[in-house]
């Protein structure tokens, strides 16, 4: 059966009461799933739902680009970012920018929550007052994420393993200013600020794997050297 409401939430032990609640207010053929990446596309591409509900946490910071990447493969996908808990809304302004339909976030009240529902159970757009809010104070928008590839990607797995900028220009043979570029371009596509939280999306998108974190560079050397070390022992 194609066609109606698609849940993704890793809240598994939730998934019955979900869909006993959804149906109940008049969302039709609700399935629920707490698959990613390529498994979700595949039940997107076999189920064809008229709307995808999904947990604004569920990729935890770079939920924005993930959903980014869904409407690029399905630009005519409507989805909705849900939120239980709290959330900043500059983050939640991301969901909008790259091409998500709806976001409302149960701590912004819980009559913006049911207005929320209601809205894309009509199959209407619906975005939170606070993160409209976000939108609207700005002359310019930021920009929305650029799908990361390849060279973005090996960027990131050298910040990973601790690779300070001049070696990951080496390794990549290519200029110090062109990586500057591209972490600047993989921090605001993972909606990042800085190297931990690079680090723990990139474990949880599977960027890295515990395999890669190798965490040396091929000319590494210990600082202090050993020979100041020991002079500095003589002196004393």
């Amino acid at each position: 059966m194609t066609g109606g409401t698609l849940v993704v939430s890793r809240a598994v032990n939730n998934h019955n009461y979900f869909k006993h609640q959804l149906e109940s207010k008049g969302f039709k053929n609700v399935h629920i799933t707490s698959v990613d990446k390529d498994g979700l596309n595949s039940i997107i591409y076999d189920m064809k739902p008229d709307l995808m509900i999904i947990g604004a946490r569920f990729y935890q910071c770079s939920t924005p680009y993930m959903l980014g990447e869904i409407k690029t493969k399905f630009p005519n996908l409507n989805i909705a970012a849900v939120c239980l808990d709290e959330y900043p809304a500059d983050l939640g302004m991301y969901f909008i920018l790259n091409g998500v339909n709806s976001y409302f976030n149960m701590f912004e009240g819980v009559d913006q929550f049911i207005l929320g529902f209601e809205n894309i159970l009509k199959g209407k757009d619906f975005v939170s007052e606070q993160v409209q809010k976000r939108i609207d104070m700005r002359k310019h928008l930021p920009f929305p994420a650029k799908i990361l590839a390849p060279n973005k990607l090996e960027v990131i797995r050298c910040i990973c393993n601790g690779f300070k900028k001049k070696e990951i220009a080496d390794i990549m043979s290519i200029s110090t200013s062109s990586v500057e570029i591209y972490r600047q371009e993989v921090y605001r596509s993972l909606n990042v600020r800085n190297v931990d939280e690079l680090f723990r999306a990139a474990l949880r998108l599977n960027i890295v794997t515990q395999e890669e974190l190798v965490f040396c560079h091929k000319n590494f050397t210990l600082k202090p050297l050993p020979i100041k070390t020991n002079k500095r022992k003589n002196a004393k």
